[in-house]
């Protein structure tokens, strides 16, 4: 007991705050997919322009995942979480308030950094207070918790930026993450109390360089990258930037009315991370279920873009099983932790998770850009109207993307019984 209160039930609320970061960064990431007529209008910008407005967060995200790593190593998440959350408040701020693209692009940059740290720190409390055999569970359990960050930043964000406006909302977005900033220097700590690492100090004895090199040596840890870089794209393209957008040019809807349709791929994408984490932690394997998650995720994009005359409803249950499947990729987390030395735990994740991101800030663009090279010339209210046989051009990336992750899943070297204590 600590102060009243049990290990059990204080580990969730340090898990808690690290996961409501994660959360928070989600929100950020998905927020652009309905302001995107709102931004164009208002940078006089086109779809690729628009698409690397919203992924230069992805590019700051992945590109410190393995630097953070190794600072969460060293330096623990309470201080990380607590400072990334005050650059993320302040990025947010400056993005609501300029009026050029170039601070804009700043912004969101700034915004890209400081949600950084969310999921790996999270992952690291995970770690440290909750036992190994229940690592996928909780890795799962984080996403989850994202998941509802992702959700508000759909419909409500949408009736939000309908009613008061994006850069209101943005601000509001800034303020969140200042209370957040405060409650996680509060409460949390890095590890239980009379907890010591069993490789205390091995950190500290890696040096930067020393780290990067023992993740990067890993062939698995490739593979395994390959793998959750595949599974996450088209879900951070579709579900984070271009969803609402095509739903709202497939079925005539209205903002509100198409991010809700898109947020069923983040509920599915809540319930089917634990799921998946529970189940292969159940079974002892990861390999099978992370191929299975990805052969079901190429059949649900097949039939989902390729059969003629889908009913809405039938599009919207897609949406919701495409996002369930998916998000058994959190298998790949654990599988890439299992096999990571103890002073490199958090540096491996940070990799993982780096290759996850990074996927997402190409494929955002990538997307804009074919939408771009198949415009007809078509404007409406001062943004671009891309037609659905654009999307169609755009959105084969998808499937291609699933069938990607199937091969890698297939050469990821098999393992049972994933048991191995960590105390990093």
């Amino acid at each position: 007991m600590v102060g009243g209160v049990s290990i059990a039930s204080r580990a969730w609320w340090v898990w808690g705050l690290g996961a409501l970061s994660f959360s928070y960064a989600f929100f950020q990431r998905v927020a652009p997919s309905v302001m995107v007529n709102d931004l164009m209008r208002e940078f006089a910008v086109g779809a690729a322009v628009l698409g690397n407005l919203s992924a230069i967060y992805f590019y700051a995200y992945a590109g410190l995942q393995m630097p953070i790593g190794v600072a969460l190593d060293r330096w623990g998440p309470r201080r990380m979480l607590t400072a990334a959350a005050v650059v993320a408040a302040t990025g947010s701020a400056l993005f609501a308030t300029v009026e050029g693209i170039g601070l804009a692009y700043v912004g969101r940059l700034m915004v890209g950094v400081g949600c950084a740290v969310g999921f790996v720190g999270a992952l690291k409390l995970a770690t440290h207070w909750f036992p190994a055999n229940r690592f996928a569970f909780v890795s799962g359990m984080t996403m989850f918790v994202a998941m509802l960050g992702a959700i508000a930043g759909q419909a409500p964000l949408a009736a939000l930026v309908g009613a008061v406006g994006w850069r209101v909302s943005m601000l509001g977005a800034a303020g969140f993450a200042v209370v957040l900033a405060v409650a996680t220097w509060l409460v949390v700590r890095d590890r239980p109390p009379g907890q010591v690492s069993a490789n205390q100090g091995d950190a500290g004895q890696v040096s930067l360089g020393g780290s990067f090199a023992r993740v990067l040596a890993g062939r698995q840890n490739w593979i395994i990258a390959l793998y959750g870089g595949a599974m996450t794209a088209p879900f951070l393209a579709y579900a984070g930037l271009w969803g609402v957008t095509h739903q709202m040019r497939l079925y005539d809807l209205d903002r509100v009315a198409a991010a809700g349709s898109n947020s069923l791929m983040l509920v599915g994408w809540a319930v089917g991370a634990p799921a998946g984490g529970w189940i292969s932690d159940r079974l002892g394997r990861r390999r099978l279920p992370m191929t299975a998650a990805a052969a079901l995720t190429l059949l649900g994009w097949l039939i989902l873009l390729y059969t003629p005359g889908l009913s809405l409803t039938m599009d919207q249950i897609l949406l919701f099983l495409i996002g369930t499947v998916s998000g058994a990729m959190v298998i790949c987390i654990a599988a890439a932790r299992e096999r990571a030395p103890a002073a490199v735990s958090g540096a491996t994740t940070g990799f993982i998770n780096m290759a996850m991101v990074g996927s997402g800030a190409l494929l955002q663009p990538g997307i804009g850009l074919l939408l771009d090279l198949s415009w007809d010339g078509v404007m409406q209210d001062g943004a671009r109207l891309y037609s659905l046989a654009a999307f169609d051009v755009a959105l084969v990336t998808l499937p291609g993307c699933a069938a990607l992750a199937i091969v890698a899943s297939l050469v990821v070297p098999a393992k049972r019984n994933p048991s191995r204590a960590v105390t990093t």
